[in-house]
């Protein structure tokens, strides 16, 4: 598994007596964009929640960097260097861009670090910098998308999982969300799992490609192949 950072087997997990996910199993390679695609509801932001910890799993196995995780608590996961960043903005809206990045370094190793953090994401995100005493709540949506993905880099993960990063973004926008994905990966050297909707915009980013559908995963494969799979358009519901 040397070149894999994370490993998802035969995943179950779900809300109350309601199972969502029906034993996925997937990989994401150590410095690679992977993306998780499928219709609203099929259970991939459970899929994320789940690997985070803040879903407990029902059954299954989740390894990262060659350790079985499976059980530990999020806050151990984070610590390791696996971060999420959620749909939606999850800001601290009375606060500046400044706090609210800052707010974001709070492992002792992200400490350590911050200054260098700090540069990476307004090398990354110029706009913050120009705003980084603006209230975060007066910045459009495409800028406090891209605070709430500086904020999750400021824990120096190794392993980002992004849920739905496009969601709600103007179309031009969701170009420079995914031209910032790129450089996290190319740049940066992070490792990238990438949860959408937006099945153009993924498939263009991505390296490798898994399409859930009902709590399963449906296809796999480089997307080269997938874009050129006929059965595609059943599963995304195109």
């Amino acid at each position: 598994m040397g070149n894999v950072m994370l490993t998802i087997e035969d995943l179950e997990s779900g809300y109350g007596a309601m199972q969502v996910l029906w034993k996925p199993s997937l990989e994401v390679k150590k410095g690679s964009i992977t993306s998780l695609l499928g219709p609203n509801g099929v259970g991939k932001s459970t899929l994320l929640r789940t690997v985070l910890g803040s879903i407990e799993p029902w059954g299954g196995k989740i390894f990262y960097e060659d350790n079985e995780i499976t059980y530990l608590p999020t806050h151990k996961k984070v610590d390791l260097g696996i971060t999420l960043v959620p749909e939606g903005k999850h800001l601290f809206t009375e606060m500046n861009v400044h706090e609210n990045l800052v707010m974001g370094a709070y492992r002792k190793e992200a400490l350590k670090s911050m200054s260098e953090s700090l540069e990476l994401v307004y090398a990354l995100f110029p706009i913050l910098k120009e705003r980084d005493r603006q209230g975060a709540g007066t910045l459009s949506g495409g800028q406090q998308q891209m605070l709430t993905i500086g904020r999750a880099l400021m824990t120096k993960p190794k392993l980002i999982m992004l849920d739905e990063p496009s969601q709600g973004l103007a179309p031009i926008l969701v170009g420079e969300i995914f031209e910032t994905i790129g450089k996290l990966q190319a740049e940066v050297g992070l490792t990238i799992l990438l949860v959408e909707q937006n099945a153009d915009a993924s498939l263009d980013a991505a390296g490798y490609v898994y399409i859930m559908h009902q709590g399963q995963i449906k296809i796999q494969g480089t997307s080269e192949e997938i874009k050129s799979s006929t059965n595609i358009q059943t599963y995304l519901g195109i």
